[in-house]
């Protein structure tokens, strides 16, 4: 008894992968709806098509492809991955070259495609228009070398501070024109200006008329006698006029 059980077992164990479903990889994977599912990947996937794999938070995603096959596994899906992929990229369809047809031919990209991939910083979350990068805002992610930005910063310390110039979704690649200098001084607020010349410094306070970052020009309106004066943000609330304006601007620039 003890040996037909075993044996009953044995068979199980074997018949598993053997009725599990072949399926062919598509060869330009794309979702329309950031959720990526085996039916967005494989040709073949019955009803299994409608299983997540993963979320697609920015342009494109990229899978492990050990970890595919085994989530394909799972649901019942045989992925023998003949051409020896070790990553999967999938696109948004409204990004994906045709349109957003995804290919049927199961035919992957040659080999030599396949390695071009570079590691590049990626947001980890959606950025507001102005916000500050903290360091876990940033993360380094493996994508398709044509995906990568010119310009991409090699060092996460080098946008670790820095504002968003508008909204930026997470997963997209870092790019040095999505950043500015957070701004230290908003239009209309109040701002101490000091003069400093020959040693001797005198302050007025006036209203900024514009947004700036540290060492960027801000013209200041003196309310008591209605004239602009042209100054140097310094930080917050606080700028420079005269001889000491430009040195400022130098010291902040030289620091960016």
């Amino acid at each position: 008894m003890t040996r037909l059980l075993t044996l009953a077992a044995t068979l199980v164990m074997f018949a598993g992968p053997a009725l599990a479903n072949p399926v062919t990889l598509r060869g330009n994977p794309v979702d329309d709806d950031g959720r990526v599912t085996l039916g967005d990947l494989f040709d073949g996937a019955g009803a299994a098509s409608g299983v997540v794999v993963a979320g697609r938070a920015g342009p494109s995603v990229v899978l492990e492809a050990g970890q595919l096959q085994a989530i394909a596994a799972r649901s019942g899906l045989q992925w023998a991955n003949p051409q020896g992929l070790r990553r999967v990229v999938v696109r948004n369809a409204g990004l994906a070259p045709g349109g957003g047809v995804a290919a049927a031919s199961g035919v992957a990209a040659p080999a030599a495609t396949r390695a071009a991939t570079v590691d590049v910083l990626t947001y980890a979350r959606n950025m507001a228009a102005g916000d500050v990068i903290q360091p876990e805002d940033v993360i380094w992610s493996t994508v398709q070398a044509h995906l990568a930005q010119g310009g991409s910063p090699s060092d996460a310390d080098q946008v670790i501070g820095l504002s968003a110039r508008r909204a930026l979704r997470a997963g997209a690649v870092v790019g040095a024109r999505d950043l500015v200098s957070p701004r230290v001084i908003t239009r209309n607020d109040m701002v101490e200006v000091a003069f400093v010349a020959a040693g001797v410094t005198l302050t007025v306070t006036g209203r900024a008329t514009r947004d700036a970052a540290a060492g960027e020009p801000v013209p200041v309106l003196n309310p008591t006698s209605g004239r602009t004066i042209d100054a140097v943000a310094a930080g917050p609330g606080r700028a420079v006029a005269g001889p000491g304006a430009r040195a400022s601007a130098s010291q902040f620039a030289a620091v960016r």
